[in-house]
């Protein structure tokens, strides 16, 4: 059994910090998912919680729930509209030029028998945009914070790749998936406003494979 941080919580709203290498749809071949916890996190609630967003199975961190219907939609619409503040942290694998910078890369998705699906650059894709800026660097690796403004699937991976001229570390689709056993991708904030209401407002500490690296990391 999995033994979730809960990181803010109210009576709509929860935040867990979903450990990396959990995926949270039940994968084809079996194994442990997020559905299969979701149980044990009505916590005296009559409604399992929802998810709201999405975090790849290697990312690390906040992901929010709903508790009931009208707060998922609530949530969904804020997410919709970009209202939400989302802060990534990732190392990737290579010395970044520059400091900081927004990245506007429209993303569509392409698919090949040989390869299986992924995200690229395309100018009729969907806009994206990821501002960034450098927090540390070491030993040819850039810890870098990614403050995406959309939400488009594999975004800041392939942002890091095709406008750091990187991928993350571990990457197997976007690099060449070495240095670690994951994607080095962890979701380190989470700000959703909420009229009438306090915002949820969470932070998620960085997991002990992101220290490893050596960086004097935010919130270590």
């Amino acid at each position: 059994m999995t033994d979730f941080s809960i990181l803010f919580e109210d009576g709509e709203a929860l935040v867990i910090d979903k450990p990396a290498g959990l995926p949270l749809d039940r994968p084809r071949a079996g194994g442990d998912s997020l559905e299969n916890h979701l149980d044990g996190l009505r916590f005296g609630f009559q409604r399992e919680p929802f998810p709201v967003h999405r975090l790849d199975r290697d990312t690390s961190g906040c992901l929010l729930l709903a508790r009931n219907p009208k707060a998922l939609k609530r949530f969904a619409a804020a997410f919709e509209a970009r209202e939400v503040r989302k802060v990534y942290l990732g190392i990737v694998a290579g010395d970044v030029a520059g400091e900081a910078g927004t990245i506007d890369l429209a993303l569509t998705k392409i698919s090949s028998a040989e390869k299986g699906w992924r995200m690229i650059p395309a100018r009729k894709g969907k806009p994206a945009i990821t501002r960034w800026k450098v927090l540390a660097r070491k030993d040819g690796l850039t810890l870098v914070e990614f403050r995406p403004e959309t939400g488009r699937t594999h975004q800041i991976r392939v942002h890091a790749l095709a406008g750091l001229g990187h991928a993350l570390v571990g990457d197997p689709v976007y690099g060449d998936g070495k240095g670690a056993w994951r994607t080095m991708l962890h979701a380190s904030e989470l700000t959703v406003p909420r009229p009438g209401k306090e915002p949820i407002d969470a932070f998620s500490p960085l997991p002990v494979d992101f220290a490893a690296f050596g960086f004097d990391l935010p919130g270590a």
